[in-house]
C-alpha cells in the first residue's frame, strides 16, 4: 500500500477533483486518510497565493512555495507517523513545472536549482500521478472561473505541460490520461494506492 500519494497537473487537468473523489472513496472503505493542498492554508502557504495572484518575481515565489512544502512535510510526517495515508494535490513537481517554466531564461537549469534547493528538506511520495491533458482543453475547462490567475494562459500552460512531461520519469510516477471519465481515473488511482 502506498501512504503519500501526490496529484499533478496543469490547471483544469482535474487533478483536484479527481484527488477528492479518491480521498472520499478510500475513506468509505474504512482507511485513516488525509487529504491536503500546497499551497496551504497556513501563514506561508497565504504569501505564495499573493505572489501568484501578484505575479511576484519567480526566484520570491519559489523561494516561498519550498518554505511552505517544508513547513508542510512536517504536518505530512506526523500523519504519516500516525499511520495515515495522505493525499496532497499539488506537491514538489507543481513548482518544478512551474516557476521552472517562469526562471528558464534566468537560469541553466531551474529544475535541478528548485530540486536542490528543497534536497533533503522534503518528504519523497510513494506515488506522484501525473494528470495529463492538451492546455487547450485544460483552459476550456476553466474559463468559466471567477478569476483567472497569470498562470492561466495557453502559451505558458504549453511550456508546463512540457516541464511535467520531462519531469515525471521515474517509477513513482504514474501519467494518466486525463481526458477519461473521472470516476474511471479514481478507479485507476485507488487501485493502484491500495
Amino acid at each position: 500500500m502506498k501512504r503519500f500519494i501526490t496529484f499533478e497537473g496543469i490547471d483544469g487537468s482535474g487533478k483536484s477533483t479527481v484527488s477528492k473523489k479518491v480521498y472520499k472513496h478510500i475513506e468509505s472503505m474504512g482507511y485513516d486518510v488525509v487529504l491536503t493542498f500546497e499551497p496551504t492554508d497556513s501563514y506561508i502557504g497565504r504569501i505564495v497565493k499573493e505572489c501568484i495572484e501578484n505575479d511576484v518575481d519567480p526566484f520570491v515565489t519559489a523561494f516561498a512555495f519550498i518554505a511552505d512544502r517544508i513547513d508542510h512535510c512536517k504536518k505530512i510526517q506526523e500523519w504519516l507517523d500516525r499511520g495515515k495515508i495522505v493525499l496532497c494535490d499539488r506537491y514538489a513537481e507543481s513548482t518544478y513545472a512551474y516557476q521552472g517554466v517562469q526562471m528558464q531564461d534566468m537560469i541553466d537549469d531551474p529544475v535541478k536549482w528548485l530540486q536542490d534547493l528543497s534536497k533533503n528538506r522534503i518528504l519523497t511520495p510513494d506515488r506522484t500521478f501525473v494528470f495529463l491533458i492538451k492546455p487547450e482543453a485544460s483552459l476550456a475547462r476553466i474559463q468559466n472561473r471567477d478569476k483567472l490567475i497569470p498562470f492561466e494562459r495557453l502559451s505558458f500552460l504549453e511550456k508546463v505541460h512540457e516541464f511535467y512531461v520531462k519531469i515525471a520519469v521515474g517509477e513513482r510516477f504514474k501519467i494518466l490520461d486525463a481526458t477519461k471519465p473521472v470516476d474511471e481515473l479514481v478507479n485507476i488511482c485507488v487501485k493502484d494506492i491500495l
